[in-house]
């Protein structure tokens, strides 16, 4: 950000715009834990806009900021105010006072902008409350996967039992409202995706380790990974076109292409309900053969009855 005004202009003149004749040097500080640079000055004959802090002598100069730090400002709070009300516990409190810090140096304009947002937005919760998770396990982890080194922690498998675990971090994938790890275990020889949220990490972290080449995409495995872990019911679909169109038509998360010849391929799904698995196949919008498991089978003749009969 640039400085601005009177600020540029004591730069240039070697003078001092602080109270008691403090140089531009220490006219010039960030706001705690926002990175937002802001100009503070007293000037001599009074004080300009709104003490920081409380601390005497430290005001805010109404900052000049061009278009595209207008949007960057707006976007800090924006995401400040939608972090409150997060997936990720422990920072609401935080949040909530590193805006305050934000719009209280916000230029008028900006800051009316900024409440206008927030005052006439309804935010409509999510049908299933996701999990939250602690922002101590969320730096861990991070740390562990910057600096290389080995994680163990304590884990709930989906079933509830209880497991502890001494893998290779990767990679951070937050989707939606969850969290989920990306690492190599080496007890398995393979890579693995953990939910972050039943995580307890065990301190300190382990030893360094020599860091391998993801296979693939990142978000790909865990789609794979966090669907195939939460199906109750599983489906192995023959659908008759090629596995391109197929994939083309489907979430990754509803399941997996695999080619069978040039005019087919197998569909690797699965849902917590069968009702939900018939209502993909019919928005595929293409013909199949279920070949497993039965009861799906019996399912869709079932619907097709019904839809016959509501048709006429």
């Amino acid at each position: 950000m640039e400085v601005p005004g009177e600020v540029g202009q004591a730069e240039r003149h070697g003078g001092g715009l602080g109270h008691g004749g403090a140089p531009p040097v220490d006219l010039l500080r960030r706001v705690h834990g926002l990175g937002v640079l802001v100009v503070v000055a007293g000037r001599r004959g009074g004080r300009v806009g709104q003490p920081v802090d409380g601390r005497v002598g430290e005001h805010v100069v109404d900052v000049e900021l061009v278009p595209h730090e207008l949007e960057e400002a707006v976007a800090v709070a924006v995401g400040l105010r939608t972090a409150a009300g997060g997936s990720v516990a422990g920072i609401e409190e935080t949040s909530l006072r590193a805006l305050a810090k934000l719009e209280q140096v916000l230029p008028h304009r900006l800051r009316r902008r900024v409440t206008a947002l927030h005052t006439h937005t309804v935010r409509v919760p999510h049908d299933q409350p996701g999990p939250t998770v602690d922002a101590g396990t969320l730096s861990v982890i991070g740390a562990a996967c910057r600096d290389r080194e080995r994680l163990r922690f304590d884990y709930v498998r989906h079933d509830g039992t209880a497991d502890r675990r001494d893998v290779e971090p990767y990679r951070l994938v937050n989707w939606g409202r969850r969290w989920y790890l990306v690492a190599f275990d080496p007890a398995r020889a393979d890579w693995r995706t953990f939910r972050v949220d039943r995580i307890t990490p065990r301190t300190p972290t382990g030893p360094r380790f020599t860091a391998r080449e993801l296979p693939g995409d990142v978000v790909d495995r865990v789609r794979h990974g966090v669907s195939s872990a939460a199906w109750r019911h599983r489906a192995r679909v023959r659908v008759h076109a090629p596995a391109e169109v197929v994939a083309d038509r489907i979430n990754p998360a509803v399941g997996s292409v695999e080619p069978a010849g040039d005019a087919a391929c197998l569909l690797h799904t699965g849902a917590d309900r069968l009702e939900t698995i018939a209502v993909w196949l019919g928005l595929l919008d293409l013909d199949f053969t279920v070949e497993d498991p039965p009861e799906l089978a019996d399912l869709l003749r079932t619907l097709a009855a019904r839809y016959l009969r509501a048709a006429g």
